[in-house]
């Protein structure tokens, strides 16, 4: 599809909007994976002047219900296939009756297919289905004209986007982004990405999320790139796609790099293309890094942001090299970042000192919906706590130590899980392993790692092998105590390991 064509369709989109009663402020709920209807909905709501509630395809209902119970959106825009017997629809379908909607609109992933590729996608079990009161997005595009003109906004004023958080370690809250923040998001990124119309942006992160919102459609699309939109992820896909589409550019999380470098297939396919990768949304195991730059020639680097800041806040430079393993990088252009007391967030720490990494600039969300008391707690002096435990080298380099709410305490000694985990993923038998602080009568809390293992392998001598091997790399307090394989990690649709479930199964198995 070209600019024009989208263009179009994203005006028609919001003059439907605009004549289903949608006024300027109304929030507009998107339950949808990566298609072209998702782009076209995300800005013709904007146009409109409604503000954009992306949801998690994969809610289940209760989820579901809670963000647009809490975001008070009164249309939404949502999948409808049946895909391999999986109901895309089934969560909205469970809780629609509970919510305030007075509009359902539908958009199939094989609306905007080619004839033969919609047959194809039949026989490969795709089947869109009707559903009962909803208007399809398709026919409302087509018999509506386009907006004259956007509705006009406050950029800095009005909210955009209610971006609700990850909720892994608790309750979601909305974070409010203002068109401001967004467009702010882009243009640093773009400033250290530098991103061409020649470019082709792998858009297989989530574009409900953060990271994907603004690494795989804002940023693209304000420099006039390609878009590959992927509704999934599945290896075998993606490595397909970035040889057939030559992709220059592959935002990701590291499960997806880990994914490419452990298939016995990756060798069959040309990677050469890939001019930059960046990795966001959890820590980038340095062995990752150095594997998927061998693979591919690109220059995969590790970044950081978060909901809050619009995914925008620190990355390793992509140009003149100064990339530090182990390390976010510097703030991005006019951001601010400093390092403050765990204790006391007006007490500014030295280089070296560990404490929680706070961040200024003008991608910094304007605040929690309806939550005045966290936006009290989380946002200072305009500065905001990230809740992440970090420190700042000698050269100005920030690096994350872990998460203020998945430290440990052994003894009253501090364990950061991250750098536990770099030290498995060194050992060539493990695939992943994720880190936790599990009750210890003696000692407060011990150490347990969750390892996923590369192949077939006895478990009693893997875990001595990987013990033995932790010994001699951590101080004693910091190997793990427990070692339990699994055959996969709890994760979140973005690829973040959800520690909160391996809390919860640890607890069950006590």
């Amino acid at each position: 599809m070209s600019y024009s064509e989208v263009e179009d369709i994203t005006s028609r989109f919001a003059a439907a909007l605009v004549g289903l009663g949608l006024k300027k402020g109304d929030r507009v709920g998107l339950f949808s994976p990566n298609t072209p209807q998702f782009v076209a909905s995300y800005y013709g709501i904007m146009k409109a002047g409604g503000i954009v509630v992306p949801c998690s395809p994969l809610y289940k209902e209760k989820e579901l219900e809670n963000q647009l119970r809490d975001s008070g959106a009164t249309i939404v825009v949502a999948a409808n296939d049946m895909v391999q017997g999986n109901d895309l629809y089934a969560s909205l379908e469970a809780c629609r009756d509970r919510l305030s909607l007075a509009h359902v609109i539908t958009a199939s992933v094989t609306d905007y297919l080619p004839g033969m590729k919609r047959v194809l996608a039949g026989l490969a079990k795709v089947k869109n289905v009707k559903r009962r009161d909803t208007q399809p997005f398709v026919e409302l595009v087509k018999k509506t004209k386009p907006l004259d003109a956007p509705v006009p906004v406050d950029p800095a004023k009005d909210i955009a986007v209610l971006q609700y958080t990850g909720g892994t370690t608790g309750t979601s809250k909305g974070a409010m982004l203002t068109h401001t923040n967004l467009l702010a998001a882009a243009s640093q990124a773009q400033a250290e990405i530098v991103l061409t119309e020649k470019d082709v942006t792998m858009a297989v992160l989530p574009l409900f999320h953060i990271f994907g919102m603004t690494g795989c459609l804002n940023l693209p699309v304000m420099t006039g790139g390609e878009l590959v939109l992927m509704p999934r992820f599945d290896v075998m896909e993606v490595m397909s796609a970035v040889q057939k589409e030559s992709v220059t550019f592959f935002p990701g999380v590291p499960t997806m790099y880990i994914a490419i470098n452990n298939h016995p297939n990756v060798a069959k396919f040309d990677l050469k293309t890939v001019r930059v990768a960046f990795s966001g949304g959890a820590p980038l195991p340095v062995a990752v890094r150095h594997k998927f730059n061998e693979l591919t020639g690109g220059n995969l680097v590790e970044g950081y942001g978060l909901t809050e800041s619009s995914a925008v806040g620190c990355t390793n430079p992509l140009v003149g090299g100064g990339v530090k393993d182990g390390s976010i990088g510097l703030p991005f252009p006019s951001t601010d970042a400093k390092i403050v007391s765990l204790d006391d967030p007006a007490k500014v720490l030295g280089q070296g000192e560990i404490g929680e990494l706070a961040l200024k600039g003008p991608q910094v969300m304007k605040g929690y919906w309806h939550n005045d008391a966290e936006t009290r707690m989380t946002l200072i002096d305009g500065w905001l706590l990230t809740g992440d435990i970090a420190r700042m080298d000698e050269e100005g380099y920030f690096h994350i130590v872990d998460r203020k709410k998945d430290m440990v305490s052994v003894g009253g000694l501090k364990v950061y899980p991250r750098e536990v985990e770099e030290v498995l993923f060194e050992h060539p038998l493990v695939k992943e392993a994720a880190v936790i602080g599990v009750p210890d009568k003696y000692m407060g809390e011990t150490v347990k790692a969750f390892v996923v293992l590369r192949g077939p392998a006895s478990e009693e001598s893997a875990k001595a092998e990987i013990l033995e091997f932790c010994k001699g790399k951590l101080a004693k307090y910091k190997v793990p105590r427990m070692v339990e394989f699994v055959p996969e990690l709890p994760k979140t649709l973005v690829g973040k390991v959800l520690r909160r479930k391996l809390r919860e199964a640890a607890s069950t198995a006590q």
